[in-house]
């Protein structure tokens, strides 16, 4: 069994017990969430960001970089995992903003679907697949011949999410790895720590989760964005301005100005799979009721549904 490094001193116990009441104003979310990646940067020696383009995520990488310029540190590679079915929109922002950003973006996959030339919805004979992505549905139980390309079935999410992680993982060295789960954003992350160990190396390569917003719900998210994300990086954007609408940008500015995926301007306020998401309402993201509605209602719910099973798998 292949033993973690012993150079990191991490209480993995932090943030046991706790909720997004415990750290009562986005000051005391914020400072949580710069003194957790602090840590993780003087600590861990080949750390990496998983950013999807969506508003957690973008949130952990300002913190990351932040920090990093603060301190003089590198800001650690970013992950995105290519799963073939992500909006058009999420995969230009997320080009757009590493360029911007100067992000050492690795585009990460799993291979083996691109070079047998499939595509999402295609039905995929089990045989053809790698003896690596065979062994991976074995894990699952799966006894079909074949099965349909989809990264919303738990199939599709293992294969086309998780075992690309767990690839990328392991051609890079990643030892910590910033993951933008929250506590209230479902039953399987409540019990989440600061600190994640994912050590069983017969399960996933040896790593750490760093979760440096276990602490926020998603209006802090959005509170986040309007009166730190966005003012700091587009200059002229007034601090705490809230649009209604990308018609109320102010100063001349347009929605692709602003690092905030245009697809919540549309009113989707979680992202997934281009077919098993859909908007919540009309009206943007911050602006709909986030305290009485589902947050990924707009989702594919059969791999909601699987949650736990897909994080022991190595999820997110």
């Amino acid at each position: 069994m292949t033993t973690f490094p012993d150079y990191l001193d991490l209480d993995y116990s932090a943030g046991t017990k706790q909720t997004a009441a415990d750290y009562p104003s986005l000051m005391d979310k914020m400072a949580k969430a710069t003194e957790v990646t602090l840590t993780a940067l003087q600590q861990y020696k080949k750390p990496a960001i998983m950013w999807t383009g969506g508003k957690d995520s973008t949130v952990v990488l300002y913190v990351v970089r932040e920090v990093a310029r603060e301190h003089g540190l590198e800001v650690p590679p970013v992950v995105f995992l290519d799963h073939f079915e992500h909006f058009d929109e999420v995969e230009d922002f997320v080009h757009q903003w590493a360029d911007e950003w100067d992000l050492n973006l690795i585009w990460a996959a799993n291979e083996d679907f691109r070079d047998l030339g499939v595509a999402p919805g295609d039905s995929v004979a089990v045989a053809d697949l790698s003896e690596s992505n065979q062994r991976e549905l074995e894990r699952l139980g799966y006894e079909g011949d074949e099965f349909v390309l989809d990264a919303d079935s738990f199939e599709g999410n293992h294969l086309l999410k998780t075992v690309a992680l767990n690839q990328v993982i392991t051609e890079h060295g990643f030892d910590g790895i910033f993951s933008g789960v929250r506590w209230d954003e479902q039953e399987s992350r409540a019990n989440e720590t600061f600190f994640s160990p994912r050590h069983e190396s017969e399960k996933y390569p040896p790593h750490d989760r760093v979760h440096t917003i276990l602490q926020f719900d998603e209006g802090d998210i959005w509170d986040a964005f309007w009166q730190f994300i966005v003012p700091d990086t587009v200059e002229g954007y007034p601090t705490g301005h809230v649009p209604e609408s990308t018609a109320d940008l102010p100063n001349g500015l347009t929605a692709r100005d602003l690092p905030v995926s245009p697809k919540y301007f549309e009113g989707f306020r979680s992202l997934g799979t281009e077919s098993g998401s859909g908007k919540s309402d009309d009206r943007p993201a911050w602006l709909q009721d986030l305290d009485n509605t589902t947050e990924r209602e707009g989702r594919a719910q059969d791999k909601e549904n699987l949650m736990g099973q897909l994080r022991d798998l190595g999820y997110m």
